[in-house]
């Protein structure tokens, strides 16, 4: 990518690349997430600003529509927003309409009919985020749908391992968990594997384990599983972690950690995806500060 300008300018800009909606990481190429990456690269030195915005999305109105509750996700797209200078809505979904029986659609539909640009949304049904996609006109972007998807997750996973390993082909990732029932795994493999790494399953495979201790003892990533693996690794997880039961905290603190730098990467990309969704093109991102 080539320099960025020094200051914003407006730039008549062709159709979205990923479309109208994010639902999840199955749908797009190699192309379309190596695109999202790209673009997240200078929206990663926006944050590091004294003043920490663009006017990217300035006058953009984006709803963040949570079913199931959420401190990581949420705020880091609130951050997301923000920084781009967009204004957002959060709905608390206890208390509201919602909670007295209204529909998903007539929730959205109420909210389109005050002209919302955008709708993140988290739902505890597989395939939410696209079954209200295809009946809105506005923006949809999943941010973690039942056992299907967690787009934003994966990518922001990718781009610290890309950081890290300057590639994603090539790298043998291991997944380990519960993943018959991890959004986040299947985010991860789509991606991982679009881009061309070899990715490895590790968890349970059905049923229940007769206690925490035997999760850790036969699954947890310990350190003494650390000490036989190769050194050149690096351990990251999605939060909140179950410390002492699926990671020990002296490896979720350890020098092979990037927990932190997939925090930071989250707002990066989830400001790439708003970006890119309303239409902004990658060679323009990041440029100029907020007056």
């Amino acid at each position: 990518m080539g320099a960025m300008p020094s200051s914003w300018c407006e730039v008549e800009v062709s159709a979205p690349s990923l479309g109208k909606d994010l639902v999840g990481l199955e749908p797009l190429s190699a192309e379309q997430i190596e695109l999202i990456l790209d673009t997240a690269e200078p929206f990663k030195e926006v944050s590091e600003r004294a003043i920490k915005k663009v006017p990217a999305l300035r006058g953009k109105t984006i709803v963040n529509l949570f079913f199931e509750p959420s401190t990581r996700t949420r705020i880091s797209f609130e951050f997301a927003e923000k920084r781009l200078s967009a204004d957002t809505v959060n709905v608390a979904v206890a208390g509201s309409s919602v909670s007295k029986g209204e529909t998903l659609v007539d929730t959205a539909r109420n909210l389109e009919a005050m002209r919302i640009d955008m709708v993140v949304i988290r739902h505890g049904s597989s395939g939410a985020a696209q079954f209200l996609g295809q009946r809105i006109r506005s923006n949809v972007i999943n941010a973690g749908d039942g056992k299907h998807e967690h787009p934003t997750q994966g990518l922001l996973d990718m781009l610290t391992l890309r950081d890290r390993f300057q590639r994603i082909r090539g790298l043998k990732v291991a997944i380990c968990g519960d993943i018959l029932h991890s959004r986040v795994a299947r985010s991860n493999i789509w991606g991982l594997t679009k881009l061309g790494a070899e990715v490895g399953v590790c968890g349970p495979e059905a049923g229940f384990l007769p206690s925490l201790r035997e999760y850790n003892r036969v699954f947890g990533v310990t350190s003494e599983r650390l000490a036989r693996a190769p050194k050149d690794l690096v351990i990251l997880h999605p939060g909140p972690m179950n410390r002492g039961v699926e990671i020990d905290s002296d490896v979720a603190d350890g020098p092979h950690s990037v927990i932190l730098p997939q925090v930071t990467n989250g707002v990066a990309v989830r400001m790439a995806v708003l970006y890119l969704l309303a239409g902004g093109s990658p060679d323009w991102a990041g440029g100029g500060d907020e007056r």
